[in-house]
């Protein structure tokens, strides 16, 4: 007999409704912690909305520490979801208001994180849907291409644009990933402010642990 279909958008919905804790924080590649199972990462450029988009999709409204002031978080993040994964809060790139020495640090950081760590199934990268993708993003692009990291792309910001400004992004974001092997092709359109997208992030990180075998029984039980 065939396997039941599993309806990804409300596992993903169910998987959120349970605790959701920070209990690491690593500023070094030798800090990180034990490995808990899979982990799940969130990169992206200063100020692109990543903590309020980790608030969002956890249904809270501080578990990631959001900030006015660009390189605020200076260090990974770990916050472990309804004991199944654990979300990984990353530095923003790209901000250079800050002491070169600091922003060599995170960036060394990020990219030894990437390179180097098993338990990392899949990257989350972070674009602002106002500006596409810039070359401050081209160094983690080619660091998680060399790595053969996967990532997926999740445009933020996307209710300031209009509809045909925010089709225009997803070709031209689409075309520029799409010889990359790593890429997966599906580009999540998001705004943390409207909860647009919020229900098909979740729905791609249930469909992710399906395929690593680490969903939960009770996210898809009747």
């Amino acid at each position: 007999m065939d396997e039941p279909e599993i309806d990804f958008t409300e596992a993903g919905r169910r998987l959120f409704t349970r605790e959701c804790e920070f209990y690491w924080a690593a500023a070094k590649k030798d800090g990180l912690p034990p490995p808990r199972g899979v982990e799940i990462a969130f990169a992206g450029r200063s100020n692109v909305g990543k903590s309020s988009l980790i608030n969002a999709l956890a249904g809270r409204t501080g578990l990631a520490r959001t900030s006015n002031t660009p390189g605020r978080t200076q260090e990974l993040n770990f916050f472990e979801i309804a004991g199944a994964f654990s979300i990984v809060d990353m530095p923003g790139y790209g901000f250079a208001a800050v002491g070169k020495d600091k922003v060599s640090a995170w960036t060394g950081l990020i990219h030894d994180y990437l390179k180097g760590r098993v338990e990392l199934a899949r990257v989350f990268l972070l674009i602002d849907a106002r500006h596409g993708i810039k070359d401050t993003d081209r160094p983690i692009l080619d660091t998680l291409g060399k790595s053969a990291v996967a990532y997926q792309v999740i445009l933020t910001k996307s209710d300031e644009l209009t509809a045909a400004q925010r089709g225009a992004r997803l070709a031209e974001v689409e075309a520029a990933i799409k010889k990359n092997a790593a890429a997966h092709p599906q580009i999540i359109m998001t705004s943390s402010r409207k909860n647009d997208g919020i229900a098909e992030l979740r729905a791609s990180i249930a469909s992710l642990l399906n395929d690593r075998s680490a969903l939960p029984e009770w996210a898809t039980a009747e």
